[in-house]
């Protein structure tokens, strides 16, 4: 019985009573979503976006980009609602354009009433896509940002052999971006990054995510070398499971809590990848590439600050492919043109605290 009132408790952001104590909770939800190439219509000859402008193949216009945006603020409000009423504090967003599309999203009618502020940054990616950081300004206060490049290189064309010191023709990608704040008050950290894909095959591409796991960590232990006691919180489409090397081994995320030691990393969506889940979805086989990733301080049970609760991937029925030769899959953008939502599902987790 007094488990189950602990859940209502959290679930529905009131006090609750045992024949022991009285108890209130407060509960933060921090999310990820991959929003699946949000566009803006405006063409710029500095990136490969005329697929996704008016006289594009997909005929990009405002109708559509409007559509699009709907279709994202339909979603992103009700992530974690069935546990927590208000929608994601904290929200990681991959494959943006620019700032201007986040600035769109955050005006959109289901998002407008969130106050929402914005960490963002341009990124080197040729396809212009980048992250940012979307946050709920009455309730968490940035103090300090920063957007860290990645230098990763191709040493297989000849041509760029000698290029860059030798090290090759350099591969332009995401940057990763940190972000420290006070959330109520208190200090947590945030990165958000979209590590390197898979094309060529993904044998050959991971050393580039695993170069992407080792700057991680590297910014990891660098905010745990600040406090031993950070409360960091590190999210992303990672292009990789929770069981390959670039997470399992180079960032050394943990699938299981009493494995996790002092300055290390727990990932809860281990587990999430072992029961047969996923995020998305390629010739009907699921994988966890969205992860949130937290530090061992974290898992502390002293509830006077906040701590994690749980993790869970976002995937209501509105959010998956009814029909044709891709149901149960994420419902994404159409070939035709036609706006979906992104062929990721979002993934959040739960801070919770005493008051």
């Amino acid at each position: 019985m007094k488990s189950k009132l602990v859940f209502i408790a959290l679930t529905l952001l009131i006090s609750f009573t045992t024949s022991a104590q009285d108890k209130k909770y407060k509960v933060h939800t921090v999310a990820f979503y991959n929003l699946e190439n949000l566009f803006d219509t405006i063409p710029n000859p500095e990136i490969y976006d005329t697929e996704f402008t008016p006289n594009g193949a997909r005929g990009w216009g405002k109708q559509k980009y409007e559509k699009k945006l709907a279709n994202l603020s339909k979603a992103i409000s009700q992530i974690g609602t069935d546990e927590n009423p208000n929608m994601p504090t904290i929200l990681g967003v991959s494959e943006i354009e620019n700032k201007g599309v986040l600035e769109d999203l955050i005006k959109t009618p289901d998002l407008a009433k969130a106050n929402y502020g914005i960490v963002h940054y341009n990124s080197p990616d040729r396809r212009g896509i980048d992250v940012g950081l979307l946050y709920q300004k009455d309730h968490f206060k940035p103090t300090s940002q920063a957007s860290i490049p990645l230098y990763i290189y191709d040493k297989s064309d000849k041509k760029y052999k000698d290029a860059n010191d030798g090290k090759g023709k350099r591969i332009y990608t995401r940057d990763q971006l940190v972000v420290t704040g006070l959330l109520d008050g208190e200090e947590v950290s945030f990165l958000v990054s979209h590590w390197p894909s898979r094309s060529g095959g993904e044998k050959k591409s991971s050393p580039n995510r695993e170069a992407a796991a080792a700057l991680n960590k590297k910014i990891i232990d660098s905010l745990y070398n600040i406090n031993p006691n950070a409360k960091i919180i590190t999210m992303g489409d990672f292009n990789d499971g929770p069981y390959n090397k670039s997470v399992k081994d180079v960032l050394d995320a943990k699938g299981k809590r009493e494995d996790v030691k002092s300055n290390g990393l727990f990932n809860p969506m281990f587990k999430m990848s072992q029961d047969g889940l996923g995020t998305l979805a390629y010739r009907d086989a699921w994988d966890v590439f969205d992860q949130m990733i937290v530090s061992e301080p974290l898992l502390d049970k002293d509830y006077s600050s906040y701590r994690f609760w749980k993790a869970k991937i976002f995937n209501k029925p509105f959010l998956i492919q009814q029909s044709g030769q891709y149901k149960g899959y994420p419902l994404r953008n159409q070939t035709s043109g036609e706006p979906g939502f992104s062929d990721h599902f979002p993934v959040y987790l739960l801070l919770v605290k005493e008051m």
